[in-house]
């Protein structure tokens, strides 16, 4: 049985990412689908009760959060690694 070659640090780190990616960005369409389905689907009484209030009051922090942590995850993750040996230059003859 022939194992497979170990994975780098970089490979690591960037599985890591995806899957940390891949389940913010599904909570966050979760969430924003359930609570588009409770208002265009379900019957809602002319005022609104106040556990439905308190929940979509939760909610707005919450996916405000998950939205926030979900651009930072994918913004920051091309900011922290540098190439660790910059690529030289090509070197071009003199010019007649």
């Amino acid at each position: 049985m022939k194992l497979r070659p170990r994975l780098t640090n970089e490979e690591i780190k960037a599985r890591l990412v995806l899957v940390v990616g891949v389940g913010l960005t599904i909570v966050f369409v979760m969430s924003i689908g359930f609570m588009l389905y409770g208002l265009q689907f379900v019957t809602q009484p002319r005022t609104m009760a106040e556990a439905d209030r308190e929940a979509y009051s939760t909610l707005s922090p919450l996916l405000m959060s998950l939205s926030g942590g979900l651009l930072a995850l994918l913004s920051a993750n091309g900011l922290r690694d540098k190439p660790k040996d910059p690529p030289t230059p090509p070197t071009t003859g003199p010019t007649p």
